[in-house]
Formats: C-alpha cells, sequence, structure tokens
C-alpha cells in the first residue's frame, strides 16, 4: 500500500501557496510577506524599506545577499537583520 501526501504551505503574507513567485513589483509587502526564491530588490521594496526604517535605508551589497540567501524569512526579519547591521557599524 503507498500512501500519498500533498502538503501546500501557504505564503502568510498573500495567503498564495509559496510555490507562485510574489510579485516583487506591483504586490503590497507586508513585514509578514516571505521572501521567496523569486525575490527582487525592487522600488516597491526600497518603498517598505523607507516606510519601517525611514530615509536612512540603503540597499547595499552584503544585505541583498542575504535577502537572497534567506527564503523563507519574513519581511519583518529583513528588517531586523538591516537594524542589526546598521548597528553594528
Amino acid at each position: 500500500m503507498t500512501i500519498t501526501i500533498t502538503i501546500t504551505i501557504m505564503n502568510v503574507g498573500t495567503g498564495t501557496a509559496m510555490t507562485e513567485p510574489h510579485d516583487w513589483h506591483s504586490t503590497l509587502i507586508t513585514g509578514d510577506t516571505r521572501i521567496d526564491a523569486h525575490y527582487r530588490n525592487t522600488q516597491n521594496v526600497r518603498r517598505f524599506f523607507k516606510v519601517e526604517i525611514g530615509d536612512r535605508f540603503r540597499f547595499d551589497r552584503p544585505f541583498m545577499a542575504w535577502m537572497k540567501a534567506h527564503a523563507g524569512s519574513t519581511m519583518r526579519d529583513a528588517v531586523d537583520e538591516w537594524l542589526r547591521r546598521e548597528a553594528g557599524r
């Protein structure tokens, strides 16, 4: 006897299955939005960080690499990471 189990993981931020890439260009981004494997540094993402962090927010290569490497983390986690990095400067 063979049993097949299918699991669908929902993206908490948008309510969509994680197999569907998030539209980083135009879809609402919240702190609960999950970073997916298709993450892009867009103006929409920059606006989110400017609202959450303020005008001192800047993308840099190490932080962009962190974003790409942390699929599954939330955008709130990303804000916390950026603030942690800034505090260490």
